[in-house]
């Protein structure tokens, strides 16, 4: 704006003069009236040229700051705060999960909610009824998973002492020595039972060796269904057949008990026994895996495992 004065004024002065000189000889007061009426026309026009430059000035200083806006909160950035929180929450969630829980459970879809805060439950799935196959690695961590669980060593000793109290076998006697024997014998049952049922066949015949429970139905429906897991199992295609591996891996499993027991024991009803044991034994962990969930919301108030 001072620029626009300084290059004004000049102009201004400049044309009172001249009229000024080109009519000095007129009489009277012919100049002076002259010389009034230019500079009251310089004055009428040199305040409407301040007007129009504040105008001026006044448009070019409101559209500065459209250029450059004051801060002002992001509203696309609210969320961060509850993502941040949900992010404490996942971790939180993950200080309080429980002996079992691990990387294979998140990779496979299952949960290791313990039944009862005890009994391992792993290659469970809750509430989900489609996912990705899992591979030849992952059914391996799966079983290595349950067979040295911490609760499958007092599981393997409260057999022991049954067996124990039972004097079976004979020939192992009483005493610590013999129950050594009989926790041994127990804990090799049930090892290779779980490899044989979980990972090695699974793997070879390429079947999905995790419980699906059914849940929202009737109870005699899910009752079937969890026994029925026994006969029936999904492929890592998809589709449902003949559970061989738990048949066949189980078989395997009580036929290479021979090789750890005695050899008046290594006989067929023997072996026979501890097929239908470890297939008995499955299907009540089925049992559990399937109305655990409605156990844990009656009696313990968890709504989430």
């Amino acid at each position: 704006m001072c620029k626009m004065q300084l290059s004004l004024q000049p102009d201004i002065l400049e044309i009172i003069p001249s009229r000024l000189l080109l009519k000095p000889a007129f009489p009277g007061r012919k100049p002076a009236l002259s010389m009034y009426k230019q500079i009251g026309m310089g004055r009428s026009f040199f305040p409407m040229l301040l007007a129009v430059s504040f105008v001026l000035a006044s448009s070019a200083m409101g559209q500065e700051p459209a250029q450059s806006p004051d801060p002002s909160p992001d509203h696309s950035q609210t969320p961060q705060p509850e993502g941040g929180q949900d992010d404490r929450n996942r971790e939180k969630d993950k200080s309080n999960e429980t002996v079992g829980k691990s990387k294979i459970e998140k990779e496979t879809g299952t949960i290791n909610d313990r039944i009862f805060e005890v009994l391992p439950n792993y290659g469970t799935v809750e509430n989900t009824k489609n996912l990705p196959p899992m591979t030849t690695r992952q059914k391996f961590r799966l079983a290595t998973a349950g067979v040295f669980d911490w609760g499958s060593y007092p599981f393997n000793g409260i057999l022991a002492g049954i067996a124990q109290a039972k004097n079976d076998p004979k020939e192992w006697g009483q005493g610590w020595g013999a129950f050594g024997k009989r926790y041994g014998a127990s804990f090799a049952d049930n090892s290779i039972g779980t490899y044989m049922t979980t990972a090695i066949f699974p793997s070879l015949l390429r079947e999905d060796p995790r419980y699906y429970q059914m849940g929202k139905r009737r109870f005699t429906h899910r009752a079937y269904h969890a026994i029925n897991r026994l006969f029936i199992v999904r492929t890592d295609s998809g589709h449902n057949r003949f559970n061989f591996s738990e048949s066949g891996g189980n078989a395997a499993a009580a036929a290479i008990s021979n090789v750890y027991h005695v050899s008046e024991d290594r006989t067929a009803s023997r072996t026979f026994t501890t097929f239908a044991f470890l297939l008995l034994y499955d299907g009540m962990n089925n049992e559990l895996k399937e109305f655990w969930p409605d156990i844990r919301r009656k009696v313990f108030h968890k709504d989430r495992p």
